[in-house]
């Protein structure tokens, strides 16, 4: 059965013709564009660029911030035949913009105003553009074409070509190629993904087997349009449904964006919103913050409630069953005294979120079930279109920790080293079968043999399914640490429980790579890192002694014991004070840590905290330690710009001696002298090499970051 893109959005125009299907902010006040309207626009973008020369087949490159304009493009360029390349506005363009245009062979490009800077500044290396589209009002400089001329020009050509242009997306076939959505690059080079309309279509059939869309659903768009997630669940599904889609509003900064979000949020009220790990943890703070302000007493009733939620929920599956039924008028309470006015800042209507992108904790699943705003987990990839699983409104369909079940028609193997099915409960690779897996890489006919044999697509991920068809996913086979015994495990999940269950701790990425121990890059929350600080009494030490008791916590004795074998958890730490983000490239658009990256931005950390038998470097005075650094007790920084101030710290404990796979990591409590930036512990803080009873057996190693500007003057940026 032909069924396309084009033919999907064809479909509900015909079904719902005068119903809103975009909304927009203009002039103050969200503003409806229906199905109908859309269309027309959809047509004037796509015969415009048919004038301008483009045809069936055609790369067209869409680099800009969510808007009606960059949904109504996309579509104006399919109705042209033409394939779509979405790019993100975090690329920069010295490496990555310019790789995927040319890469991509992109003819045509529709920027807005806020990233025309980026295109004008490598315009001259890309050739084989022949037309730029440009969003928003701006003085416009040679080759640069207004978006409303080319609607106009579109116009014109519509009043003399309709019929012909028509015939273009109707002979649009199901494996013709839709869109090259360029993959995240979290373990490797970013490759380019062929998804196909029927890839998208088939998807969209496939996630409604298991979440419900009303015709009257609203949804807010807040992540960004070239991620294939928000192709499908943010658009493509509300097309099939007859629902509505709004943007949030561009400010004149990104952050004034950010800004816009919640403003947006109440204002539009959405039924359900797409979110990923980063966002969900963000809301829950935003949440968190506003009950504290309202006092102690207040914030106390909350955490009653929410562990009162948390038992008549249970794991989500059996939530009010059996006992738990009898805290059914305990829970109603709660909520209309607590939950329902949590509820109202996202706007009062909101039913659940679907969550994708990283791993998502069960306990922020558990905190949005118990508020009444579930999150929904769900399991893909870009090489899948990208929904494989989700967890569910659907009775019985939802379990806290899960990636749901599987949507339908799908069919799903878990795979061993050597390729062969396990048993349910057993873990390895995930592998798919059906029409949402890609048609392949954009030329990477290796990377295409690699990764989809016999129709199979190999997802690279780690999980396993129980009994009742539910999949969980325990990260990449690619980012798996390996002891030293040969055992493999899995970080994240690891990383994501430590960063939750501690205040101080914002990131951390754990790494082994087959060393005999684990260490850990770590970068502390400045808002909880600058109370301690008045608390300590300016004493960097103390605080590098409570982010080492944050870890602890996880091991042996600890209040989170058991949740992890103690050989896995780090024995090293280097505390950073720079943020994994997308600005520098540790992050990806899809709020997914670049482990890869992380890695080899601090190397010289990682191998300090590895490698701490090298030879000692000539030992330097405390007098001119203190000269360079400030001493351990700086002046209290200014947080004024943002900035942290970090001087060189080692503190080890008695029994770093956590073994992975029967190896011991270097001992500490005696002389162990490590370089770091040729500068090591001073006599001042000699003490901290000396075990005392009173610390716990099993203590953390610490290590600050030195900068350049350290260095110089005591400070850093």
């Amino acid at each position: 059965m032909k069924k396309t893109i084009i033919d999907l959005f064809e479909d509900s125009v015909g079904k719902y013709g005068g119903k809103t299907f975009l909304l927009e902010k203009r002039h103050h006040r969200f503003e409806p564009t229906t199905y109908a309207e859309t269309r027309e626009l959809a047509l004037e973008v796509g015969a415009g660029l048919a004038a301008s020369g483009i045809r069936p087949g055609d790369k067209v490159a869409i680099l800009a911030e969510g808007s009606n304009a960059w949904i109504i493009s996309e579509l104006g360029l399919f109705y042209a035949g033409a394939v779509s390349v979405p790019l993100s506005v975090k690329l920069e363009e010295s490496n990555d913009l310019l790789f995927r245009l040319r890469h991509a062979e992109v003819k045509a490009l529709f920027v807005s105003k806020h990233q025309l800077p980026k295109i004008r500044r490598i315009r001259a290396e890309l050739p084989q553009i022949e037309l730029v589209v440009v969003f928003g009002h701006i003085a416009l400089e040679a080759g640069e074409t207004a978006y409303g001329t080319l609607r106009k020009l579109g116009r014109d050509y519509l009043a003399k070509h309709r019929e012909e242009f028509l015939k273009i997306g109707q002979a649009i076939r199901n494996d013709d190629y839709a869109t090259i959505t360029y993959t995240s690059g979290t373990t490797a080079d970013p490759k380019g993904v062929i998804l196909t309309h029927r890839n998208y279509t088939a998807n969209v059939e496939q996630s409604l087997t298991r979440i419900d869309i009303p015709p009257y659903y609203r949804t807010l768009i807040i992540l960004p349009l070239d991620h294939c997630f928000a192709h499908v669940v943010g658009f493509y599904i509300m097309i099939a449904c007859g629902a509505t889609v709004a943007t949030v509003q561009i400010g004149r900064m990104p952050m004034e964006t950010l800004k816009n979000i919640p403003v947006n949020i109440r204002e539009v009220r959405p039924h359900f919103l797409l979110s990923v790990p980063a966002l969900a943890k963000n809301f829950r703070k935003s949440i968190e913050s506003s009950i504290r302000a309202k006092g102690r007493m207040t914030e106390g009733l909350f955490r009653l409630a929410l562990k009162t939620a948390y038992a008549y929920n249970g794991d989500g599956y059996r939530r009010g069953r059996g006992w738990r039924c009898v805290l059914q008028p305990v829970v109603a309470l709660f909520d209309v005294t607590l939950f329902r006015k949590v509820r109202k800042a996202f706007g009062g209507e909101l039913r659940f979120f679907v969550g994708g992108g990283a791993l998502l904790d069960a306990e922020l699943q558990r905190f949005f079930y118990a508020v009444g705003m579930p999150m929904f987990q769900g399991y893909g990839l870009s090489e899948a279109t990208p929904v494989i699983s989700t967890n569910s409104p659907r009775p019985r369909k939802c379990r806290f920790g899960s990636s749901g079940t599987l949507v339908q028609p799908l069919d799903c193997r878990i795979l061993d080293e050597e390729g062969r099915e396990v048993p349910h409960g057993q873990r390895g690779q995930i592998v798919v079968r059906g029409e949402n897996v890609m048609a392949g890489y954009w030329k990477n006919p290796e990377a295409t043999a690699d990764t989809v044999r016999d129709g199979w697509l190999h997802t690279g991920d780690m999980g396993y399914l129980t009994d009742d068809g539910f999949l969980y996913v325990l990260g990449r086979f690619k980012s798996l640490l390996i002891a030293s015994d040969g055992e493999k495990y899995s970080p994240e999940g690891m990383e994501e429980a430590i960063a939750d269950a501690s205040r101080l701790i914002d990131q951390i990425i754990v790494h082994n790579n087959q060393n005999p121990y684990t260490v850990a890059i770590v970068v502390p929350n400045r808002d909880e890192l600058r109370r301690r600080y008045q608390t300590c009494g300016n004493d960097l030490v103390a605080l590098a002694r409570e982010v080492a008791g944050e870890i602890d916590a996880f091991r042996a004795g600890g209040v989170h014991a058991g949740e992890f074998p103690d050989r896995w958890l780090p024995s090293a730490v280097a505390i950073v004070d720079e943020a994994f983000t997308e600005q520098n490239g540790l992050v990806n658009s899809t709020m997914k840590v670049v482990r890869s990256r992380v890695e080899e931005h601090f190397r010289d950390r990682l191998d300090c905290a590895l490698h701490s038998r090298r030879k000692t470097p000539r030992q330097r005075t405390e007098p001119r330690f203190a000269e360079k650094t400030g001493g351990i007790k700086p002046p209290l920084p200014k947080y004024g710009d943002g900035s942290l101030r970090f001087v060189p710290v080692w503190f080890t404990g008695e029994a770093c001696r956590t073994r992975s796979g029967g190896a011991t990591a270097p001992r500490t409590g005696t002389a162990v002298r490590q370089k770091f930036y040729g500068i090591e512990p001073s006599r001042r803080n000699s003490h901290l090499l000396t075990p005392r009873p009173d610390r716990p057996r099993h203590r953390t190693k610490i290590m600050c970051r030195e900068t350049d500007s350290t260095r110089r003057n005591g400070t850093t940026r």
